[in-house]
């Protein structure tokens, strides 16, 4: 969806090497990395971050290969559910951004187009998440109250 309202031709960049099994050389303890993810989670950290650190710090390179099961798959077996989606946390912490930047700057238009494509991409994600379970049927956007939402 992060695509959807520019002009891009695609996305360059690097792929992950085709694995099929956890290298030799990898953290091979299922048990340690899910209590390391839990207690990553606690601290506060985001599903993405916390793959970032295992690969970085604890020489998990991929959590899926290990657990058979994203990071978000496990944060959810040990009920360990964000209220929020992490891309729509993370669309709601831009819209704020924007948010702050327009009250400084009421002449922006640039901005103010790209606070509604924001915002659109938000309902819809929210639409989605709401038909999957994950929000509550009743859930609305509202710009004004984004700063009670947003950690």
């Amino acid at each position: 969806m992060a695509k959807m309202h520019s002009g891009g031709r695609g996305s360059s960049g690097s792929t992950r090497p085709l694995l099929s099994e956890v290298p030799e050389w990898s953290e091979q303890d299922k048990e340690k990395v899910e209590q390391l993810i839990c207690e990553l989670y606690d601290d506060g950290k985001s599903a993405a971050t916390i793959g970032t650190i295992l690969r970085d710090q604890h020489a998990v390179p991929n959590v899926r290969l290990l657990l058979n099961k994203r990071v978000a798959g496990v944060l959810v077996d040990n009920d360990r559910i964000p209220k929020y989606p992490d891309e729509m946390m993370n669309l709601m912490r831009k819209a704020l951004r924007l948010v702050d930047h327009l009250e400084q700057n009421r002449k922006d238009l640039h901005n103010r187009r790209q606070l509604e494509l924001t915002e659109s991409k938000i309902r819809r994600s929210a639409r989605y998440h709401i038909g999957t379970g994950r929000l509550s049927a009743d859930w609305r956007y509202k710009r004004d109250q984004i700063r009670l939402i947003v950690d």
